[in-house]
């Protein structure tokens, strides 16, 4: 059953893949909004039509005119999506405009414009720390500028369509568990809360009706698919993800009162991106480029000098920006797996095949000296503590976090496994590098490398499938299988690894 579910996941991933995650996340916004607006005409949700259009149009020119401003002033690329994402999510959150007056629709603009504002002044080298929507609401509901959050969006006649598209952006960002996490204790929460206060009233307890309203009538759904799930306000390993998934959870299920305001739904997630801050440590981290090698006809490797204070263990991930012209659908940042070991720092090295997006071309368009942000470092694609046996499977560039941690075992003495997956021999990414490292390596290629060491093996130009693959690891049920490539790949494998003692992935999913 798991296997199963991870070659399903890998193939919706490889689909979603495609758009860069603002742009995701933007356009299933923006379907909903579109539905809100029909659901307001038939009189289906509570806001009017003429409301939600004046609130949106409000808070839309608030947001990208104060960003637009910022990142004019501090020489940035003006990104629309982000700016849009902020404005519609507020939309959802804020009480809308009931009237034309100054106050109500200079409360919305005010709260576009902290949201905005916070990306740059609550930033730590670089990186908001809080999630701008949340910040622009609980600033004008605690200070009472006009308008207050209302959360309008927890209503029946949207619980499905907020369910259906909040799926499929908490899939592209991987972090569908952390949302159910969330929202089976916000749920088991407020139901608790409930049970607590009508007991304490004298009144009578429906614990299904107490239920219906907290997954139908509340903030839940909406707040951990669309906000809690934002990357970049998310510490680095899963363990620290649900420890903040688990505070959120507890204060949004049960908000607590601090004087005139409780700690509630937005504020709650405001808590727990501080303890996301101080759980990543994170640092402004910028890559100077010294060095550009062609190690296949196909891959290009990047070697960098990081400055900032970069820590990683091997086998996760950096995300990098590089900001372009005319960017296309995927954006300005991609993610790299890591190739150098953290015992090479300051030095970086990373990979990437092809040139075909517009991202790929500003990146092969760059001379040595071009310096780069490094947005964050995440990831448990990380090998077990310990002397377990480890199989690592890699499809062409998927080897690049294999060779960061195969560096780092050098004379641990583990029993490891390289299952090696190219197009041709020539396509064999870092082979010399990997030839010194004590693995056992199996190829599979078309055609039969040259001149292998003892400990390497060719499969014959077989093609690698669930069969292939038992036959060149017999003993894969005594290890913890490690998969790094496209999705499509591991979704074929997943039967094959059912046998495993554990199965870990790092699809290439947006790459």
């Amino acid at each position: 059953m798991i296997t199963a579910l991870t070659g399903v996941r890998q193939r919706v991933l490889a689909l979603l893949g495609r758009l860069s995650m603002y742009r995701l996340v933007l356009l299933a916004l923006g379907v909903l909004i579109a539905l809100a607006l029909a659901l307001s005409a038939a009189e289906l949700v509570s806001p009017r039509l003429l409301d939600l259009l004046v609130s949106l149009a409000v808070l839309t020119a608030a947001t990208m005119a104060t960003d637009a401003l910022a990142q004019r002033l501090l020489h940035l690329p003006w990104r629309v999506e982000s700016s849009a994402i902020t404005a519609a999510i507020l939309l959802f959150v804020l009480q809308p405009a009931s009237d034309l007056s100054p106050a109500v629709l200079g409360g919305l603009a005010l709260a576009g414009i902290f949201g905005a504002v916070s990306k740059y002044l609550i930033a730590w080298r670089g990186r908001h720390l809080l999630n701008p929507a949340a910040v622009g609401a609980a600033v004008v509901t605690i200070t009472g500028l006009g308008t207050f959050s209302a959360w309008w969006v927890g209503t029946p006649a949207l619980f499905i369509p907020v369910l259906m598209l909040g799926l499929v952006v908490a899939w592209r960002t991987e972090k569908v568990r952390v949302v159910l996490l969330f929202l089976v204790i916000a749920v088991a929460v407020s139901v608790v809360r409930q049970a607590v206060q009508l007991s304490g009233a004298g009144l009578a307890f429906d614990a299904g009706q107490a239920l219906s309203a907290a997954l139908l009538q509340s903030p839940y759904l909406f707040l951990g698919l669309f906000m809690l799930s934002e990357p970049l306000t998310l510490p680095p390993r899963r363990w620290q993800q649900f420890a903040v998934t688990c505070l959120v959870g507890v204060l949004a299920g049960w908000p607590i009162s601090v004087g005139a305001f409780t700690l509630g739904q937005e504020r709650a997630l405001l808590i727990g991106n501080v303890l996301a801050a101080l759980l990543a440590r994170r640092a402004g981290v910028r890559l100077r480029l010294t060095e550009r090698a062609r190690i296949t006809p196909g891959v290009q490797q990047l070697t960098f000098q990081a400055s900032g204070g970069l820590r990683f263990t091997a086998g996760q991930y950096l995300e990098l920006a590089v900001p372009h012209r005319r960017p296309d659908a995927r954006g300005t940042r991609r993610e790299f797996s890591i190739v150098s070991s953290p015992a090479d720092l300051p030095a970086v090295r990373i990979a990437y095949r092809g040139e075909e997006s517009s991202y790929k071309k500003a990146l092969a368009a760059a001379a040595p000296g071009a310096q780069f942000a490094v947005t964050g470092v995440w990831g448990d694609f990380v090998l077990p503590r310990g002397e377990a046996p480890v199989l690592l499977v890699a499809a062409g560039i998927g080897v690049t976090p294999f060779v960061s941690q195969l560096r780092s075992l050098e004379g641990a003495g583990c029993d490891v496994v390289l299952v090696h997956v190219a197009s041709s021999a020539a396509e064999l990414a870092f082979r010399e590098e990997l030839e010194s490292l004590p693995a056992r390596v199996v190829v599979f290629t078309r055609d039969r490398p040259d001149r292998l060491p003892a400990h390497w093996t060719w499969a014959g130009g077989v093609r690698l499938d669930a069969a292939s693959l038992g036959r060149a690891v017999p003993d894969l049920s005594s290890r913890h299988a490690f998969v790094s490539g496209p999705p499509g790949l591991i979704a074929d494998l997943a039967p094959a690894l059912r046998g495993a003692r554990s199965l870990t992935t790092d699809a290439f999913a947006g790459y």
